[in-house]
């Protein structure tokens, strides 16, 4: 595997596979990389001949109270996964190289609806932030696919829609969310949890899965949703949202929705933890 650091070397390799005719896949990252990091390497395998990742921790989706600062960097260990995982090109760009004017003059991307609530709402600019950068990575990259996991769900729906509306040649892979043994999603924050908070973080998990077999028999949503807010803040963490939305637009579900998806967030300990949970009614 080849590691480059600045746009021309990038789009040299790159160049050289259109040339012999190779399908590119794409795999943007923030780097402290685990299983399902490379689960998205793995499935970017059967699409394309060649892949590249990313490792950019990406200052415009943070907010100003936000854990930047304290995000893990393990670019060694990194490597080594991604050569295990036959990855072919990492690209592992500054900051100075993604916005060269600075945030504040930076051109930015907005995708509007699915970008509210849930996250949106959590973490104002978040998503204005991811769209830019995945754009701007895209642009860089030029690839034919692109993996992402969902469990970001809404992130996804957000570079899906750009995808769309901006007409842009790729195709926006969604990978099944990695799990731990114990059901709780694999994620970078998981590294701030001891081992009692991730004991505690599973029912997160847990309680997304009693909600999806209530919804079959109940169609009180609010009342659901009450009782799973409290499960959650009895179990020790703090409910920062849980919601039942339709599936591709993410509004609010109705009783007529049929592909559904809960998306929640708690903070345990030092870490917000994201999830969520498709569910399809008869």
């Amino acid at each position: 595997m080849q590691t480059v650091c600045n746009i021309e070397q990038l789009r040299t390799v790159v160049n050289a596979w259109r040339q012999q005719g190779l399908r590119v896949g794409f795999v943007p990252t923030m780097g402290n990389l685990h299983a399902g990091h490379i689960s998205l390497i793995e499935e970017a395998h059967k699409h394309a001949d060649k892949i590249v990742a990313s490792i950019f921790v990406n200052p415009m989706q943070f907010g100003a109270n936000e854990d930047i600062g304290n995000y893990p960097r393990t670019l060694s260990d990194d490597q080594e996964k991604l050569v295990a995982a036959n990855c072919d090109l990492l690209f592992t760009p500054t900051p100075e190289i993604i916005y060269p004017k600075g945030l504040e003059n930076q051109t930015f991307v907005e995708v509007p609806d699915v970008s509210v609530g849930y996250c949106g709402e959590s973490r104002p600019g978040h998503f204005r932030g991811v769209a830019t950068v995945v754009c701007k990575l895209f642009n860089l990259v030029q690839p034919d696919i692109a993996c992402f996991g969902l469990k970001d769900y809404q992130q996804i729906q957000v570079i899906k829609t750009m995808v769309e509306d901006l007409s842009m040649p790729i195709d926006v892979i969604a990978v099944e969310t990695k799990r731990e043994a114990s059901g709780l999603a694999m994620s970078s924050r998981n590294n701030y949890l001891n081992d009692a908070e991730k004991a505690t973080a599973v029912n997160l998990s847990q309680t997304m899965r009693w909600l999806a077999s209530q919804l079959a028999s109940h169609n009180d949503y609010d009342k659901l949703l009450q009782q799973a807010r409290a499960k959650i803040d009895a179990s020790g963490m703090k409910t920062d949202y849980i919601h039942i939305a339709h599936a591709r637009t993410l509004e609010p579900a109705t009783q007529n929705d049929k592909s559904l998806v809960i998306l929640a967030a708690a903070h345990c300990g030092k870490a917000r933890l994201i999830d969520n949970l498709q569910v399809e009614l008869d």
